[in-house]
């Protein structure tokens, strides 16, 4: 037995040995991140192979810097020859691929440009930065007026990487903050909130040292995002485990004067719902092994890792820690033989008696608002970011881009890219020259059989204009050309729209098929669960429909991420799906006493406060997101905190209670327990009937 007089011990011992290993490894995990081009990328897409064809033209680890110098009354001899000059001093900040272009000049006489192409090596992301802070100090002391910034994929990458700086200290201290506050408002105690915190944090280390071995060993796909997302599900997901098993160990601590047999129990049936809760939301994010882009591939294994491990801490270490230290932990309000259980006459006691007088009338009224809520998803264009809206702020690449694109041709900086066979060469030219929407193509470049042609797009790259110029550009040189690829910073986002959208197709069909089994195999019976799933669809809509309000008129983003909706999906179900499963499991073993009317109840009434409790660590976690200046995690922060909050207060709580006093016994269609009448309810009676008397 686990927690044992003695076996406490060795679960101690066992867990401070684990951390020992991997706590060290932790915080190496962002030097194993993969942050370029590749680690978004689905790996079938046709920028993707380009990438790989790169190497004999230019390395696929070349970031240009795009150096932008702006004098709105017209460039002056003095500022020229400052431009010139610090076009000879980049050559020695960083390492060359191939030559430096410029100085260029406006034909307006106002800006110019020096494009700098540095070769960054792998994880050339987190490199830039430096780099480009370095460039930006030099031309800020070119003249005296003259506005200069540094963008091109070396200035974005540096932004991004000065973004994500801190990612894991941050969050850590954000959601450890959320799940304290909460944890001492929940518990009321001084001391007992460290033990769920010290556990969740020795998962979240253990996690992120087997995660840095199987990304620098075994090939998995780590970036910042999955490094990010991690810190917030060990917490989030790891401190719900620990609200369920405290509450049913306090429980049985009013009925057990021995506090390991007390725990052992508590095991014993809050364990089932534990496991499947945390199963669940494994597979679900195994689910995300079936996409086609790389980082949304990359994110499941790295949440299903860290949930595992979570389950692991909260099912062993947690106990043990609190069979260690004994009932004092809950001072002042220490649970003692005999004494009344709170949650009996609490408020959702209270709620739940509210409900039963009509039910009917309760759910079909909360289901309206909910639906009425989804309807905002109108609003909500998860078309993708553009790269001025990727950041809460005005970072100095999207300024340089703007200032670019007013002085050159929008593009300039993220030329269109064409690898194709020799023999075709002539063939592709011509169709990229002959295509709308491109200027300046260059002549092709032939280096082992192989042929690199590049033209500059007339339209922002990251614009729509562009992206319908990339697909007129691939049909004219696929025809021209079968064997050339086009490919470029603009077709690699259309690229990436594209694998989201299919993703989107595949993956959350497949989730709700897999939860659906889940819930049926636990709960033994078909209806339930598909009754289950619909509430959670309905709860994701509501979700969704409430956020495209909020960020349209309230937070004024452009629009959405494209994996935005797949990702809150997959966190709104797969997570969300603990509420149903620790409500339904104890309805489900009160409805074998009691029968389904006092079973739903009494369920509630039990498990209210916790899933209430849970959702608040969960939505605050996630909400914790929000720290971050990117756009697409504060968007995701808020939908999936929402979403949490909706389902733990209403949804669970409310509408599935409702639907389990409407529909009564049946709900458990086709299970025998359909037989088992409640306590008040006598054989053959319609279950309405009772209800009316």
């Amino acid at each position: 037995m686990l927690v044992g007089r003695r076996t406490k011990f060795a679960v101690l011992i066992f867990w401070l040995i684990v951390v020992a290993l991997t706590g060290p490894l932790a915080k190496n995990l962002t030097n194993a991140e993969h942050n370029d081009s590749t680690a978004w990328l689905p790996g079938s897409a046709e920028s993707t192979q380009l990438l790989k064809e790169l190497g004999p033209f230019q390395s696929p680890n070349t970031f240009p810097a795009v150096v932008v110098y702006v004098r709105p009354t017209g460039l002056t001899a003095t500022d020229k020859s400052a431009i010139a000059s610090d076009a000879q001093h980049f050559a020695t900040v960083g390492p060359i691929d191939g030559r430096i272009t410029g100085p260029v000049y406006s034909s307006d006489g106002k800006a110019a440009e020096i494009t700098v192409p540095f070769n960054l090596g792998n994880n050339g992301w987190n490199k830039a930065a430096k780099i480009v802070d370095s460039m930006r100090t030099t031309a800020k002391q070119a003249a005296p007026g003259l506005e200069t910034h540094v963008t091109g994929q070396a200035g974005y990458a540096a932004d991004s990487s000065n973004a994500f700086k801190g990612i894991d200290g941050t969050l850590l201290l954000a959601a450890g903050a959320v799940v304290i506050v909460i944890l001492l408002l929940t518990y009321r105690s001084p001391f007992l909130w460290l033990l769920p915190v010290i556990s969740a944090i020795v998962a979240l280390f253990t996690a992120e040292g087997v995660i840095y071995l199987l990304a620098k060993h075994a090939g998995l796909t780590v970036n910042a995002q999955s490094a990010g997302i991690l810190t917030v599900l060990v917490f989030g997901a790891g401190t719900d485990c620990a609200l369920l098993l405290v509450a049913r160990y306090r429980e049985e601590l009013r009925r057990h004067t021995d506090r390991h047999e007390a725990m052992a129990i508590a095991l014993h049936r809050a364990g089932p719902a534990v496991f499947a809760s945390a199963g669940t939301v494994v597979l679900g994010m195994l689910c995300l092994l079936v996409a086609e882009t790389n980082s949304t591939r990359g994110l499941g294994s790295v949440a299903a890792i860290g949930i595992v491990i979570a389950l692991a801490s909260m099912s062993t270490l947690l106990p043990a820690l609190l069979v260690i230290c004994g009932r004092w932990v809950f001072w002042p309000a220490k649970p003692t033989v005999g004494s009344a259980e709170p949650t009996a006459t609490g408020v959702w006691a209270r709620t739940g008696t509210r409900i039963a007088r009509h039910p009917r009338r309760v759910w079909v009224t909360t289901a309206l608002v909910l639906g009425v809520f989804a309807i905002g998803v109108i609003d909500l264009n998860a078309n993708g970011l553009s790269n001025a809206g990727s950041y809460r702020g005005h970072p100095d690449s999207v300024i340089g881009e703007q200032q670019l694109s007013l002085h050159f041709p929008a593009g300039e900086g993220s030329p269109v890219q064409v690898i194709a066979p020799a023999a075709e060469a002539a063939s592709a030219h011509s169709a990229l020259a002959g295509s709308s929407g491109v200027t300046g193509v260059t002549s092709p470049v032939v280096r082992d059989n192989e042929a690199y042609i590049q033209g500059t797009l007339t339209a922002a790259p990251d614009s729509q204009t562009a992206y319908d110029a990339v697909d007129r550009i691939r049909a004219s040189v696929h025809a021209a050309a079968p064997g050339a690829k086009v490919g470029g910073d603009s077709a690699v986002n259309l690229d990436i729209a594209r694998a989201a959208r299919h993703d989107r197709e595949i993956i959350i069909p497949l989730i709700l098929v897999v939860v659906l089994i889940v819930l049926a195999l636990l709960l033994r019976c078909l209806l339930a669960p598909v009754i289950l799933i619909a509430t959670v669809v309905l709860s994701f809509s509501a979700a969704i429909g409430l956020s495209g309000v909020f960020f349209k008129h309230v937070f004024h983003y452009e629009g959405a991420d494209t994996a935005f909706p797949l990702f809150v999906f997959v966190f709104l179900v797969a997570l969300g799906i603990d509420y149903n499963i620790f409500l339904m499991t104890r309805v489900r073993e009160e409805a074998h006493k009691h029968g389904t009317r006092i079973g739903a109840l009494t369920g509630l009434a039990a498990t209210g406060g916790v899933i209430t409790s849970a959702g608040l660590v969960l939505a605050g976690t996630f909400a914790a997101l929000g720290t971050l200046p990117v756009t697409a995690f504060s968007e995701i922060g808020f939908a999936v905190a929402l979403g949490v909050l909706l389902d733990t207060l209403v949804v669970r709580s409310v509408l599935v209670t409702a639907l389990n006093l409407d529909i009564g016994r049946y709900i458990w269609w086709p299970s025998k327990l359909m037989q088992h009448y409640d306590v008040d309810e006598p054989a053959g009676l319609d279950p309405e009937s009772v209800e009316a008397g």
